[in-house]
């Protein structure tokens, strides 16, 4: 696919990366689930929400806070864009990205700003939301 990927990444010419090469990997295949950091799961995360990938949103949330099920999106409900504002990595097993995400609905724009929480599982390496903090 050489769509841009939905969650913006830029390539070192600061163009948006293809979803070939920036989150499509991390959705489907042998590296499924395995982002690299909490800033690239972040990211997938995001992309998921735009294209409906509520497997992958399920899989990668984790066990101890995942809700049982999670909605499709509203019908008309359009994703404009991430900003990731700040990624922190505390130890080996945790990290904290903020990021502002935007969409709209019925005309009427929304704007998620939150610090995710994010650990990684030692014994397999992945990665998986915790939760975030909302900001106002």
């Amino acid at each position: 696919m050489t769509a841009p990927c939905p969650c913006g990444r830029l390539g070192p010419d600061k163009k948006p990366l293809p979803y070939a090469r920036c989150c499509q990997p991390w959705h489907e295949g042998p590296s499924r689930g395995q982002a690299p950091d909490a800033e690239a799961l972040m990211r997938s995360r995001y992309s998921a929400f735009v294209m409906d990938l509520i497997d992958y949103l399920q899989d990668t949330w984790h066990a101890s806070t995942r809700p049982e099920s999670l909605a499709p999106n509203e019908p008309g409900l359009k994703w404009l864009g991430l900003e990731v504002r700040r990624h922190q990595q505390q130890d080996t097993d945790h990290a904290t990205v903020e990021f502002v995400a935007r969409s709209k609905l019925g005309g009427r724009a929304f704007r998620l700003h939150e610090t995710s929480r994010f650990l990684r599982d030692p014994a397999t390496g992945r990665w998986a939301y915790l939760d975030g903090d909302l900001h106002s």
